[in-house]
């Protein structure tokens, strides 16, 4: 009997989320094709509290910023990927009020966690539509990030490189910061794309420009796979990119070189005239490094299936979209909105000179190919 009860608890529970799945797609079906004004109006008609969930700290001030707009006062809630994944799947599964809407990166988790278990919904604004590429739109890229090559200037020892290589050499032993893949989902997902066919053979291209001779592959799947196993073997690892940013930019640093994220120059704690950004040197000097100066990752902006404010949410992902929502993000470097029409920062370059010149992810190739190499990059993280 307690077995009989259990099921039909399980399958109610099913059936309403399903129905609250159902009931919101509805709803954003309806909301992409309205204007501003009429998501406004449903927003403004919605009641009860709105809960955002995001993976940067910068979302409190969008938000705040959105209600002295709107007069729609809200609550959000910065927390790790991977917490925003395991609430996700908690409060959907329970039943529970959770968020309305998320910001959140790591596009593989996204698909496999959230997607496929249909805790999102995907919405893109009319009022943005034309504006962003299509590669972008689904699921929605609300901005992009970038993680680049960055080394100390100083002395007659800078590493600057042209070639991703140089990174391997011996004398860039102990030389080189990364933060731990293990503790950093999107380094990790970097590290997995440089396996892929595409990239593999970019390195492979690579190897032979610099040392003119035809890479040795002998026990190595292929140029990827080389290539992480000699870098991870040159690097310390730092415990947080700002700690790496800083640290670097010590005159004590000389000889360092640090992959991490372009944005953590904007702090004052940062020297940042001992810092030389690499695509930045390649593009003064109409050059580039091989075959790649650094990543990219997607921050996305989605509806929850079970939002309890959906138009709220999308009047809020829209906002995202627009100058004036991304500025929390676009008053520095490292930021790039999906949207053309918002310029990027004064000094910095574009999203599509990024797109050209840093590894981006595949979702669908890093679902397949993790586990072989997250197994092979441990071995070289002890």
């Amino acid at each position: 009997m307690k077995k009989l009860v259990a099921l039909l608890l399980a399958a109610l529970l099913m059936l309403s989320g399903s129905a609250a799945l159902a009931n919101v797609a509805d709803e954003v079906a309806l909301g992409e094709a309205m204007t501003h004004e009429e998501l406004l109006e449903k927003a403004l008609a919605e009641e009860g509290s709105f809960v955002v969930y995001g993976n940067t700290s910068r979302i409190a001030t969008a938000l705040e910023e959105f209600t002295a707009l709107y007069g729609i006062a809200g609550e959000a809630n910065n927390l790790k990927d991977a917490e925003i994944y395991i609430k996700l799947e908690t409060e959907m599964s329970g039943g529970a009020k959770g968020a309305d809407m998320v910001m959140i990166q790591d596009g593989a988790s996204l698909k496999s966690q959230a997607l496929e278990m249909g805790y999102l919904v995907n919405f893109v604004p009319a009022s943005v539509k034309d504006s962003v590429g299509e590669e972008d739109l689904n699921p929605l890229v609300q901005q992009y990030i970038n993680k680049v090559f960055i080394w100390n200037n100083l002395g007659d020892n800078a590493p600057a490189i042209t070639n991703v290589w140089q990174l391997t050499e011996p004398q860039m032993k102990g030389n080189v910061i990364f933060k731990n893949p293990e503790s950093e989902q999107v380094n990790m997902n970097f590290l997995v794309m440089l396996t892929s066919p595409e990239w593999s053979d970019k390195l492979a291209q690579a190897y032979e420009s610099l040392y003119g001779t035809p890479i040795d592959l002998s026990g190595y799947e292929n140029a990827g796979y080389k290539w992480i196993a000699e870098f991870l073997s040159n690097c310390t690892f730092g415990n947080s990119d700002t700690t790496i940013a800083e640290d670097i930019s010590q005159e004590s640093a000389q000889g360092k070189i640090g992959l991490f994220v372009l944005s953590k120059l904007r702090s004052s704690s940062v020297y940042t005239d001992n810092l030389t950004v690499g695509q930045y040197k390649a593009t003064e000097e109409g050059t580039a490094i091989e075959p790649f100066s650094g990543f990219m990752y997607p921050m996305y902006a989605m509806v929850t299936s079970n939002a309890s404010r959906p138009y709220t949410a999308m009047l809020f992902i829209e906002y995202l979209m627009t100058s004036e929502g991304f500025a929390p993000w676009g008053k520095s470097i490292g930021a790039y909105s999906t949207n053309t029409q918002v310029v990027p920062n004064e000094g910095d370059l574009g999203i599509d000179v990024w797109k050209q010149t840093l590894v981006m992810e595949d979702p669908d190739y890093i679902l397949d190919a993790y586990e072989d190499v997250y197994s092979f990059v441990l071995k070289y993280l002890q």
